[in-house]
């Protein structure tokens, strides 16, 4: 039941190439950097990530971009990153969006073993109808666009409205970043961190989770856990340097 990993390193040890990953994370807020750091350094490649957004400049997913380690990402928001911009439009990426709380959903419901599920979200749109620009060569061309998706109508509230078929979202892995775990993997998340860092956690077949405090089993109030330690496989706990290491996504200062 002692699912504690002593470094990101070893943790992240066996995700090999091509492997499918969920990143939790809002914003800089509630991002797995040191799992994400030691993959960096272990060299998995052609990766295909899952994440609401794609990191910023020389952070989290950021640093995994640089090194063209991505090949595919499924996100909602791709602001606050020039070279993930620059990947996207010159053809080196395939980036897949996906409205914010559907991205959720689709993590979510991987976990409970729900394949699919309808959404009124994005119907009407090409969301549903298909036509969103995937890939692009280096030309600016369009090679790979999205593919139409099943809707049906649904008499809702006395109201016969459109809704779209959306599959589930199930990758082998996915890291998170939690403010407080015990040994057998139950973890509590801080504030904005538990927006999409517990559908992430279970999503995956193998969840890995890095965490701020490092408690033993019991001292957490069942009441307390939003992921519970069934869904997480592997605990590393964090220094208090690197507990530290928190970035400002956007500082501003008002006027004197």
């Amino acid at each position: 039941m002692d699912k504690v990993v002593d470094t990101p390193a070893a943790a992240v040890a066996d995700i090999a190439d091509g492997s499918s990953i969920a990143v939790g994370g809002f914003g800089v807020v509630g991002v797995p950097e040191f799992l994400i750091r030691a993959i960096q350094e272990q060299g998995a490649k052609d990766l295909e990530v899952i994440s609401n957004n794609a990191g910023v400049d020389g952070r989290g997913l950021g640093l995994l971009l640089a090194d063209n380690r991505l090949r595919r990402i499924i996100a909602s928001y791709v602001g606050e990153n020039k070279e993930f911009a620059r990947q996207y439009l010159s053809g080196e990426l395939e980036v897949e969006l996906t409205p914010q709380g559907t991205l959720a959903e689709k993590l979510r419901a991987g976990g409970a073993g729900i394949p699919a599920f309808y959404t009124i979200t994005g119907a009407g749109t090409q969301i549903a109808e298909g036509g969103m620009p995937w890939k692009y060569d280096t030309e600016g061309n369009v090679v790979k666009e999205s593919p139409a998706k099943e809707t049906k109508v649904f008499d809702t509230f006395g109201e016969e409205e459109e809704y779209v078929l959306e599959k589930s979202l199930a990758p082998d892995y996915a890291l998170v970043r939690a403010a407080v775990g015990d040994r057998h993997g139950n973890l509590v998340f801080n504030s904005s961190a538990r927006n999409f860092n517990p559908p992430a956690a279970q999503s995956a077949r193998t969840t890995i989770a890095e965490v701020e405090k490092l408690v033993e089993p019991g001292e957490i109030d069942p009441d307390d856990v939003h992921i519970p330690g069934i869904f997480v496989h592997r605990v590393v706990p964090l220094t208090a340097e690197q507990v530290a290491d928190k970035p400002i996504e956007k500082r501003t200062v008002r006027e004197a």
